[in-house]
């Protein structure tokens, strides 16, 4: 088998129906040269869910203790081949024709990110509903992102040899992982908004998303500030961004190109 191009990293703990969907989502990309590892973060088996889904290239690696999602991910950014790495929560989605459109983009750049719709879902015993869903999109700036970040980690793509420069994810900032590693990379490197929506970020009402964990988070939050000298910042998730003038003024306009409505039919319960 020929290398993959992209390495798909997936961390997961105790979420089969949204996994599943994902995988899904995966088969329907239009660009197909990659691998996928997912990271079981000490959760229950998912060997049954991978192998729904023959098509893909899956490695699975099972944690002997739940370490939490900066350690999986560091575990797996070691196990892949491929040249670029695409992060993925499991619970959210790219839409089919997103990996393509990174890949194109990415010429030019050394991580590139897109927008992405923000999903309310109601969940089933077989699949997710989606009951409404708003965009979240802003324009790329800099000074503006060491106020309140606007990089969404999931559906973002990068070049595997960032790491060897920077090093791997940071444990010590738990929550604030992304922004650690995003700041850290633009210091440096080319990085690149893509303006279109096509990932879907689950944020329920009645899901487990860790940044609805407000109380958690102050602690790193703290730690983030002092590593990159932010000075005092507020606790905010996604929905609480939205409502800061200064987030407002950097909304940018974006080509949403979900209907709202379909999602990836996965093969739990066939």
């Amino acid at each position: 088998m020929s290398k993959p191009n992209v390495s798909i990293i997936i961390t997961t703990y105790n979420r089969r129906i949204a996994l599943a969907e994902l995988l899904a989502a995966l088969v329907e990309q239009t660009y197909q040269e990659f691998e996928v590892i997912i990271i079981n973060d000490a959760g229950e088996k998912i060997n049954d869910i991978s192998a729904l889904y023959p098509e893909l290239d899956i490695t699975i690696l099972d944690l002997p203790e739940n370490r939490y999602h900066v350690y999986a991910r560091n575990k797996g950014i070691e196990k892949a081949a491929g040249e670029l790495i695409m992060l993925m929560d499991d619970d959210d989605l790219p839409l089919p024709t997103h990996l393509e459109m990174m890949v194109k983009h990415i010429v030019d750049a050394d991580l590139v990110y897109s927008d992405v719709e923000i999903v309310n879902y109601q969940e089933t015993s077989e699949k997710r509903i989606p009951i409404n869903y708003q965009l979240f999109a802003y324009h790329y700036d800099v000074d503006a992102m060491r106020r309140f970040s606007t990089y969404v980690p999931s559906g973002s793509v990068y070049r595997k040899s960032l790491h060897k420069e920077i090093g791997l994810f940071d444990e010590s900032v738990r929550n604030y992982w992304d922004w650690d590693f995003f700041l850290r990379v633009v210091e440096k490197h080319r990085v690149k908004r893509v303006p279109i929506a096509s990932v879907l970020y689950e944020f329920s009402e009645t899901g487990d998303n860790q940044s609805k964990k407000l109380d958690n988070m102050r602690y790193y939050l703290d730690r983030l500030s002092v590593k990159h000298q932010l000075g005092n910042l507020p606790t905010k998730n996604f929905y609480l961004l939205l409502e800061e003038p200064d987030v407002k003024k950097r909304k940018a306009p974006s080509d949403r190109i979900w209907d709202g409505v379909t999602m990836p039919e996965s093969r739990l319960g066939m």
